[in-house]
């Protein structure tokens, strides 16, 4: 996926089986890995930020596209 695009649902949606194929087979953290290619929605992304801060997020390995386009590139490091 290219960071200024929008993923697409059915995109979104191909990750989420090839992620549910991987907890099928008994591995969970490949299937974590896949799933945090899918943009956290921008709300949940703020209040993670809030709670467990802007560093958490980044070492955490979210992709952040969507909060990125709605709160702007500085999202992360303003207050």
């Amino acid at each position: 996926m290219t960071r200024n695009r929008t993923m697409t649902l059915d995109e979104r949606l191909a990750i989420g089986m090839k992620a549910h194929e991987y907890f099928e087979a008994g591995n969970k953290a490949e299937a974590v890995r896949i799933l945090k290619q899918i943009p956290l929605a921008p709300h949940l992304a703020k209040v993670a930020k809030e709670f467990s801060g802007a560093d958490f997020l980044i070492e955490s390995g979210f992709n952040l596209s969507d909060a990125e386009a709605e709160f702007g590139p500085d999202w992360l490091t303003s207050r």
